[in-house]
């Protein structure tokens, strides 16, 4: 069994998942938009371009995403998307590229559990931790 977080955008999902892969290193090995799928039909004429399905794999995980109706949408609350990473570098770059025009919630720094831990709210509203863990 996999689990995998499927994010729900309110028009940026695309923007968003070009945004991830550039940042987290994965590939992009999937996205359509409401206008080549089934879904087309009942969805508002200018909704067409939206994506209704995008997969970003990172090594052996998955990050999917869509777009959702305005009415639908709701900010993320209650999670978070955990990355632990192996190096400071790594947890460092992360998580100053994730919270370059977001929300830092908890800055980036040494704790009794990690090398670095810090907490934020990307530019698409999607909560992230990055854990850089002290070795055992």
């Amino acid at each position: 069994m996999r689990v995998n977080p499927h994010l729900e955008f309110d028009g940026r999902c695309e923007a968003a998942f070009t945004f991830y892969e550039k940042t987290l290193g994965g590939k992009i090995v999937f996205m359509m938009r409401h206008e080549d799928s089934l879904l087309a039909k009942p969805m508002p004429p200018d909704w067409g371009n939206k994506i209704v399905h995008a997969m970003l794999v990172l090594d052996e995980d998955r990050l999917i995403g869509a777009e959702v109706a305005p009415e639908q949408y709701q900010k993320p609350r209650g999670f978070s998307i955990l990355l632990n990473l192996s190096t400071l570098a790594e947890a460092d770059r992360i998580f100053t590229t994730l919270a370059d025009t977001g929300t830092v919630e908890v800055a980036l720094q040494e704790t009794f559990w990690a090398l670095r831990f810090g907490a934020l709210t990307d530019q698409f509203g999607t909560p992230w931790s990055i854990n850089c863990g002290k070795q055992a």
